[in-house]
């Protein structure tokens, strides 16, 4: 058995393109448009995991139907996480790009932040925690994730 991706339905996709590969810095890896279904399929991949056309490693994918759902706060999905080398770095990078930061960093290693879906997404910092610093150490949760 082989873990292949994770489906998350997007409302925006342009949202979510920019969420996932602006802001976060996930890669395209893979496209496909249904005229017959009336959806596009979008494949990412964390840059680390790109390895080729013939991509294997895990993948989320994005889910847009061309006709408007309604898919509630998508608080039943969970959450999806990544490793990643400078959390504090990661964490201001996204601030910065307008992404709110529902629970910080504080510990040095763990940080959680949502989609314009909604879609809760850890970010796992790579090896040992950090060192504590600020404004993370002291920075309180907002909203949920």
């Amino acid at each position: 058995m082989r873990y292949l991706h994770s489906m998350i339905r997007v409302r925006d996709l342009d949202a979510a393109l920019t969420f996932f590969c602006d802001q976060l810095g996930l890669k395209e890896v893979r496209r496909r448009d249904s005229e017959a279904g009336r959806f596009t399929l979008i494949f990412l991949a964390a840059p680390d995991d790109v390895t080729g056309p013939d991509q294997t490693a895990p993948l989320i994918e994005l889910t847009y139907n061309w006709d408007p759902e309604d898919y509630g706060t998508a608080r039943n999905f969970g959450h999806l996480a990544f490793a990643v080398d400078d959390i504090y770095a990661t964490c201001q990078r996204l601030m910065e790009a307008g992404v709110t930061i529902n629970r910080p960093p504080r510990d040095g290693y763990m940080a959680f932040v949502r989609s314009p879906d909604l879609i809760s997404v850890e970010l796992l910092q790579k090896g040992e925690p950090l060192p504590k610093a600020e404004p993370w150490a002291s920075m309180p949760n907002t909203g949920v994730w």
